[in-house]
């Protein structure tokens, strides 16, 4: 039987292969995430930090592929998620999730996609917001959010999770904030009010061309379901007096001249009374700002309750 010394040779001759493959792996580890900017295309999802692919199902077409989380060597917490000391704060957080949309749909979308940040225990850190536009049919499209800054007492993030997906036709998404679509009218709506069952959202008009533009009375609205369908049952009034006095009174619907620059706005007004019957709430509102304009489908998630009603105020000029 040999003795330990007498492998002492053979050990030695072996370290010098030992040492670079040990290198070798601390160089892949270090590699940290690839990540790929929106409108790339490809099914091949990216790496999260410590080269562990993100097993996510995804909702709607969209899924995350990988979170990258400001740690020196992260651990897997579950399948699709990572854990991190404690964030840096005063700063970006680092903290990032890479996703993919793919359309299975025929016709081209652009996709709203709120993501949530989350902590060990499945608490929300942060919610973060991301528009994907002009998705083709049978398109994958690849992009990356970001956390951003965080509270120095946030918990730490450890995990992601698409929360919601809304879709609209391509051609009929609200402008993207600071163009101004071809036909130099800006249509889109605010994020409303809620008091005691009441709900109040506002619809713009924005003229950001370069000619005058003349609408005269209420916008013309189609409410629509998850599948962009139209919803039956759901009166659309003039005016909001038969849903609340308590808004104010009606402004009578008149011309209004929108020179380059200057803005319109109209309300949309009802109450989210549930009493007998199937409540009804409507996901999306195709707008035209008047007959023969072009649509813009707003996502806005009436929650209608019973009432069976919506009322409809007529456009009027923004003052300055």
């Amino acid at each position: 039987m040999r003795r330990f010394a007498d492998l002492r040779p053979a050990l030695a001759a072996t370290t010098p292969l030992l040492s670079a493959l040990a290198a070798t792996a601390l160089l892949l580890t270090a590699c940290g995430t690839e990540r790929a900017d929106a409108g790339n295309t490809g099914a091949e999802a990216a790496a999260s930090q410590d080269g562990t692919r993100i097993d996510d199902p995804g909702k709607d077409g969209v899924r995350i592929t990988s979170l990258t989380l400001p740690s020196a060597a992260p651990s897997p917490t579950r399948s699709h998620s990572v854990s991190a000391d404690r964030l840096t704060t005063g700063s970006d957080s680092g903290v990032s999730a890479a996703y993919e949309v793919t359309n299975e749909g025929t016709e081209a979308l652009t996709y709203a996609v709120v993501f949530t940040f989350m902590s060990g225990d499945g608490g929300a850190v942060t919610n973060q917001t991301e528009t994907v536009r002009d998705v083709g049919p049978g398109q994958t499209v690849r992009g990356t959010v970001r956390a951003g800054e965080l509270p120095p007492t946030a918990p730490r993030v450890t995990q992601a999770e698409v929360l919601e997906v809304t879709k609209v036709p391509a051609g009929e998404a609200p402008a993207e904030p600071g163009t101004c679509p071809a036909s130099g009218i800006r249509v889109s709506a605010d994020e409303g009010d809620a008091a005691m069952g009441l709900r109040v959202v506002g619809l713009h008009l924005d003229n950001c061309g370069t000619r005058a533009y003349t609408v005269e009375g209420y916008p013309l609205l189609e409410l629509l379901d998850d599948g962009l369908e139209p919803v039956d049952g759901v009166e659309i009034l003039d005016g909001s007096g038969e849903i609340t006095t308590g808004a104010g009174p009606d402004e009578e619907p008149r011309p209004v001249t929108l020179e380059p620059g200057e803005s319109a706005t109209a309300g949309l007004v009802w109450r989210n009374t549930t009493e007998f019957g199937t409540p009804v709430n409507v996901p999306h509102v195709r707008v035209r700002a008047k007959e023969g304009a072009d649509p813009v489908t707003v996502t806005l998630h009436l929650d209608l309750g019973t009432t069976g009603k919506l009322g409809v105020r007529p456009w009027k000029k923004t003052e300055r």
